[in-house]
């Protein structure tokens, strides 16, 4: 587990001695899971082996996603934002597409609800603010044709609480 440990700038002097207070990041505690059968556990390891293995994508995103952002608010007009965008795109695909090939359908669906939950917006939002509304539903109706949709709230309070332990538990080093 690899857990990082802050301590305080300012030592508090008390009886003739510093003390230093210090500060450790929350770890996620879960009762552990009772599993009824065999498959039931087997169906939870696939879960974990494919979230860990579309994790590192969604975080990847959301940082590239921030660079052209932030890339974008210094461009000086329309036509010089445009050519970005299409450079981006580009550079997307000639990175990307051999790895989204590899994905299974399963992982492709955990892919868009985890660029939800690390992005705060969902697929079909970021394709349509980057490459315009025409474009972006044209992937949601080819996502539709696979019984997925790039609309996909996360909600990780409720259908996907099982996800969100997941990830908690693996950027905490527990999984």
């Amino acid at each position: 587990m690899n857990l990082q440990f802050y301590r305080s700038k300012n030592p508090v002097f008390v009886d003739g001695e510093y003390i230093y207070d210090y500060y450790m990041p929350e770890l996620p505690v879960y009762k552990p899971i009772k599993f009824r059968s065999l498959r039931e556990r087997k169906k939870f390891d696939r879960m974990v082996y494919n979230i860990k293995k579309v994790l590192p994508i969604a975080k990847r995103v959301n940082l590239m996603l921030t660079e052209t952002y932030e890339v974008l608010e210094t461009l000086p007009d329309k036509k010089a934002k445009d050519a970005h965008i299409k450079q981006v795109e580009k550079d997307i695909k000639a990175q990307y597409t051999p790895e989204m090939k590899k994905l299974t359908f399963s992982q492709g669906k955990l892919l868009i609800k985890l660029v939800d939950r690390e992005c705060n917006q969902q697929a079909y939002e970021i394709v349509q603010a980057f490459l315009g509304p025409a474009r972006a539903m044209f992937y949601q109706i080819f996502a539709w044709t696979f019984k997925a949709s790039l609309k996909k709230n996360y909600d990780p309070e409720g259908e996907d609480a099982q996800i969100e332990r997941i990830v908690r538990q693996i950027e905490a080093g527990q999984l």
